[in-house]
């Protein structure tokens, strides 16, 4: 256990000092050479720093001089490794890509992006908004694309809405959508992620009593009006009965149904248990089954009417009364509400973060992916007759006949290329075969989706590319690979020789047996336990009989790990003040994660003892390793001979 410490510790630090080597410009003054190959200042300072080498008290230079010592040992080995090809092997290419894959989405998005998503949320959720919509769709009612109909629809809409006609008028008459015959395209209150993040900042934008500048989907037309806005309402927790119409209620079936819905209100009125009159009566059978409390409820995710209902309740445990919307009639309680914050604390600010990128919004994020790639992946937009692409794709994706343009469009046809990859016509009729819900004819739609096709393809080309365009990311991946490559190099020439080279060990052991005498130790165990509550039971239960140590961890297995064996004093965790027999140490409480370790201690040696050579072979180990890495530096020593820029070492030191 001692070896395994002071080895894993050892390791560490180097480890530690691995994982800060990055590449520096080769422009930049040289520190050192060894062999052919260079070590500039930029890189030693960067990574000097970047592993917080000096601490309180330590001379620095001092501590520079040894960190340069470990920097050019760590250079040595990794040289070597990759010398020896050691980058190429499998194992450690396939880690590497794993690595990658778990590691590059914390690369692709512009945090600058997010952070102005996430203000510009905390903003918007601080007020509801009162909207109406209407929408003109491309989409005719046989399932074809017509955009000169719709953008004669458009026209005569806003011919009314100029000349002064009621929004909700012209919704009811224009809008494709069908709920606007009935509701003259009233949305109801919305908030911040209600809707697709696009139709929301039309809302946001638009003056209160004003319509909006006409929207394009590539469903359509669009055009809000911002009817009243009020301070936000939050969420409300509430519970709900539920009696729904049945799907071929008769007018007497639904006068029935009321007829309940006013019994159940009288009787709750009258004390009767709301939870139990949900379990008997109520058809919302998911909020049944969680005693009728619903999900938290915002507002614009549930018809305005209920939400007018709910949020009208001024007070914890307010029942409503019967009221009615298409599904049925409700009875709705008023459980708890949890106001939308005013302060933009860390909390909420995290909160809207994982929304926005959760949320159609964080598709902006990319914009600078496509700016790089346009400015840095060379991308090149080729001729081609945009009419003639357009027929040829009616033709691919619906069986049309080819058109007659002068413009001969075919699978190979270059449609855009980056970095001298061509992306071709073919390419993207395979594209929209894929999505094909948003393949609709006409060339509108066909332009939205091959925007969505082109953005895709930078997309795809910027990710398997990164290390070309974000230089934190390609420092991140030498990080990896120049860690790996010194594992796998400190295996074959240390580790393994040490650990299995017996007789060597043997040797070692034989010639200076005194030096791996016990120091002043004692028999101990020490508890490792997963939180508070659990040592200080543990803790109660061996102060009382030592002896049963083992039947109480054994009972308790899936949250102790004790290690009995005999230590060094100085290695005894939790004993602030001298080691004795029959004692246990005091409490350890980790405050991060609540661990808690202990220790107790059957016998003490207070004088110097033999160790065996199986007590002693961690040590002799580690003995042996030091002997193997120096004899080993000094090869590669002879192979790339060092050379340190003293002037330059003057600067800095």
């Amino acid at each position: 256990m001692n070896f395994n410490t002071s080895l894993f510790m050892h390791t560490r630090t180097i480890f530690t000092l691995l994982l800060v080597l990055t590449g520096w410009s080769l422009q930049a003054q040289t520190l050192f050479t060894y062999g052919k190959y260079t070590a500039t200042v930029p890189e030693f300072l960067r990574a000097f720093e970047k592993n917080n080498a000096v601490t309180a008290g330590t001379n620095k230079a001092n501590a520079k001089k040894e960190y340069l010592d470990l920097y050019i040992n760590s250079r040595l080995k990794i040289r070597q490794a990759y010398d020896r090809g050691y980058d190429s092997l499998p194992g450690l290419q396939n880690e590497l890509v794993n690595l990658r894959s778990q590691v590059i989405d914390n690369y692709l998005t512009d945090q600058k992006v997010i952070d102005k998503l996430t203000s510009e949320a905390f903003s918007r959720s601080q007020k509801d908004i009162h909207a109406a919509h209407i929408f003109i769709a491309f989409n005719t009612v046989n399932g074809n694309i017509d955009t000169v109909q719709a953008y004669k629809k458009l026209q005569t809409i806003l011919g009314q809405l100029k000349a002064g006609q009621d929004f909700g008028t012209v919704a009811a008459t224009y809008s494709d959508d069908p709920s606007a015959k009935t509701n003259k395209g009233d949305l109801g209150f919305i908030t911040v992620f209600t809707l697709p993040y696009n139709l929301e900042t039309l809302i946001y934008t638009t003056p209160v009593g004003k319509y909006s500048p006409v929207y394009t989907s590539t469903a359509g037309y669009h055009i809000v009006k911002n009817i009243a806005e009020r301070k936000a309402l939050g969420k409300m927790k509430a519970q709900q009965i539920l009696l729904a119409f049945p799907p071929d209620a008769t007018a007497a079936d639904k006068a029935a149904i009321a007829k309940t819905a006013d019994s159940l209100y009288n009787a709750i009125r009258k004390g009767s248990d709301f939870v139990q009159l949900i379990g008997t009566f109520s058809n919302d059978y998911i909020s049944a089954s969680a005693g009728g409390t619903m999900p938290d409820i915002s507002v614009g995710h549930y018809s305005p009417v209920f939400e007018n209902v709910l949020f009208s309740l001024k007070k914890d445990g307010e029942v409503s009364k019967p009221f009615l919307t298409e599904h049925g009639w409700h009875i709705v309680k008023r459980v708890g509400a949890k106001p939308v914050p005013v302060t933009n604390t860390r909390e909420y600010q995290e909160e809207l973060k994982q929304k926005v990128l959760y949320d159609d919004r964080w598709k902006t994020s990319r914009n600078h992916i496509y700016t790089a790639v346009e400015q840095k992946g060379n991308y090149v937009k080729a001729k081609y007759n945009t009419t003639a692409l357009w027929e040829y794709s009616d033709s691919a994706l619906y069986l049309k006949p080819a058109g007659v343009s002068n413009w001969d469009i075919h699978g190979s046809t270059a449609l855009f290329s980056i970095n001298g990859k061509v992306y071709t016509a073919q390419d993207w009729i395979n594209y929209a075969q894929a999505y094909r819900n948003q393949a609709s004819q006409g060339a509108a739609a066909y332009t939205a989706l091959l925007q969505d096709y082109t953005k895709q393809s930078m997309y795809n080309y910027y990710r398997e590319h990164l290390e070309d365009f974000n230089p934190d990311f390609k420092a991140q991946m030498e990080e990896f690979t120049e860690g790996n490559l010194f594992f796998e190099i400190m295996q074959q020439e240390v580790w393994n020789k040490s650990q299995n080279d017996t007789t060597k060990l043997l040797e070692l052991y034989n010639s200076n047996p005194a030096k791996y005498n016990w120091g002043k130790s004692a028999d101990a165990v020490v508890f490792f336990c997963n939180d508070a509550a659990t040592a200080k039971a543990l803790y109660a239960q061996i102060k009382a009989n030592p002896a049963k140590w083992r039947t109480y961890v054994n009972a308790v297995n899936e949250k102790v790990v004790a290690d009995s064996a005999r230590y060094e004093l100085d290695q005894i965790p939790g004993f602030k003040t001298g080691v004795k027999e029959k004692s246990l140490s005091p409490l350890s409480t980790n405050s991060q994660d609540n661990s808690t370790t202990f220790s107790y201690v059957f016998k003490v040696y207070n004088t110097p003892t033999p160790r065996s050579f199986n007590e002693a072979r961690g040590l002799v180990i580690s003995d042996y390793q030091n002997q193997l890495e120096a004899a080993w530096l000094k090869e590669l020593k002879e192979i790339y001979p060092v050379k340190v820029n003293e002037a330059e070492w003057n600067k800095i030191k």
